[in-house]
C-alpha cells in the first residue's frame, strides 16, 4: 500500500462508534469531557508501521503505557490538527514539515473523562524512524516505536481480553508486538484505523 493509497482510504474516514475498552473504564458524562487530540503518525518507509510512544513509569496518569503523541486541546490550538500537531513536537520532538495531515478517525470516549479525536498523518515517504531525527522528552516518553502495517492489516492480530477491575470484568483489544503491551484506548484507535485501511 503506497501514499497514495492510504491518502485515498484517510481522506474522509467514516464516524464509527467508539467505546471505552481499557479495564476499569466507565461511560462519562458527554457534557464534562476533556478534548484531547493524539497524532496517528504512519511511518511510509520500506517497513511501513504506526509510530507509538511509551509513557515513562512516573507519570500521574497512564504511567508506562502504550499511546499515541497527544494530549489536551489547549485554548490557543486553532483545532484538534493544531493540538496533535503540537503535543507531537513537545513529546517526541517531530517536526510538523515531516507530517501530511490527511483526516480524522472516530472520537474516542475514556472513561477518565477525555474525548480524543485521532489525528491521522502520513511521514515524509522513505523516512525510517531513525532518519526523522526524533528528540523524545525524557519526562514524558520512555521510548518510541513502530506497530508494523503488516500486524495491522492482519484481522487475526489482535486479540479480545477479559480482566476484572475493581469487582467487574472488561473486555478490550490487545495487539501484538514483541516488547510492548498495547491495549485501552491506543488499542480501539488502532482497531478504528486498522478498519479504515482495510476498507472495512
Amino acid at each position: 500500500m503506497d501514499a497514495a493509497e492510504l491518502r485515498a482510504r484517510l481522506a474522509a474516514p467514516e464516524r464509527m462508534g467508539s467505546r471505552p475498552v481499557s479495564p476499569g473504564d466507565d461511560a462519562s458524562d458527554p457534557g464534562k469531557l476533556v478534548p484531547a487530540a493524539v497524532l496517528v503518525p504512519l511511518v511510509l518507509g520500506a517497513d511501513p508501521g504506526v509510530l507509538l510512544t511509551k509513557r515513562t513509569a512516573h507519570l500521574s496518569s497512564h504511567a508506562g503505557q502504550i499511546s499515541f503523541p497527544g494530549g489536551r486541546i489547549d485554548p490557543e490550538d486553532a483545532d484538534a490538527e493544531a493540538a496533535a500537531l503540537r503535543e507531537a513536537e513537545e513529546e517526541i520532538g517531530l517536526d510538523r514539515a515531516h507530517v501530511t495531515l490527511v483526516g480524522r478517525l472516530a472520537d474516542h470516549v475514556t472513561g477518565t473523562g477525555y474525548r480524543i479525536t485521532p489525528v491521522v498523518g502520513l511521514l515524509t515517504p522513505g523516512a525510517e524512524i531513525a532518519a526523522l531525527r526524533l528528540r523524545p522528552s525524557a519526562h514524558e516518553v520512555a521510548a518510541v516505536f513502530d506497530l508494523k502495517l503488516s500486524v495491522l492489516m492482519d484481522p487475526a492480530a489482535p486479540k479480545l481480553r477479559q480482566a476484572t477491575f475493581r469487582g467487574r470484568t472488561r473486555s478490550f483489544w490487545v495487539w501484538p508486538h514483541p516488547e510492548h503491551d498495547i491495549w485501552g484506548a491506543t488499542a480501539s484507535i488502532l482497531m478504528n484505523l486498522a478498519a479504515r485501511l482495510r476498507g472495512g
